[in-house]
């Protein structure tokens, strides 16, 4: 069996999607229920749906060979994964986001609102500046309104959000989109089936 964590959602939606074309199909799938698990046993397939979070877990540890994440997850959590393909849909930056009349204080530390601590203290560290990290878990927007944080770190993808919050992007950090990932153990064994899904993943998207 080749085991594929896929992420609940529409990302994960469009993945199967993909996949099926591409000829791992799976009709379990097509069936309305609440399974998490699914298996083509002829084809020698399951699938598992979990957290998009959690993804990068599954596959690291052995529980998936393979699965789709975005970028923004793996360089949060520093996974020990082989990361095969830039699917190329999901598209967005981390940025670096405040109000429309911020002015860095260079005499202090700067207070840095955000979901990624990780991904904002590695840009500041690059920046040699030093910062105060606030985790949130939502609304992250609202933090410097509120004068909870100077700036924000997080996902932009079309900035409407900040233009109605009068927030605006001054730093771009990295691109974000999803990636087809395997585990290293899977990948020494089952490498030619991982290659040709990728292949036919990377075709059917160059397609569309």
């Amino acid at each position: 069996m080749l085991n594929i964590a896929l992420p609940k959602g529409r990302l994960g939606d469009k993945v199967y999607g993909l996949l099926e074309q591409a000829g791992f199909a799976c009709p379990e799938m097509k069936e309305e229920s609440r399974k998490l698990v699914f298996e083509n046993p002829s084809a020698g397939l399951r699938y598992m749906l979990v957290k998009p979070s959690d993804v990068a877990i599954y596959v690291a540890h052995g529980a998936a060979d393979v699965g789709v994440v975005g970028k923004d997850i793996l360089a949060e959590g520093h996974y020990d994964i082989y990361e095969l393909l830039d699917l190329g849909f999901g598209r967005c930056h981390m940025c670096v986001a405040a109000k429309e009349d911020y002015r860095e204080d260079p005499g202090r530390p700067v207070r840095v609102a955000t979901k990624f601590p990780h991904i904002a203290k590695n840009y500041y560290r690059g920046l040699n500046r030093e910062i105060e990290v606030i985790k949130l878990n939502g609304s992250i927007e609202i933090a410097p309104l509120l004068g909870l944080s100077d700036v924000i770190v997080d996902i932009v993808e079309t900035g409407g959000t900040l233009k109605e919050n009068h927030l605006k992007v001054f730093e771009k950090i990295m691109p974000i989109s999803a990636r087809f990932i395997a585990n290293k153990a899977s990948y020494r064994f089952k490498g030619a089936l991982i290659d040709s899904m990728a292949a036919k993943l990377q075709e059917r998207e160059e397609t569309k």
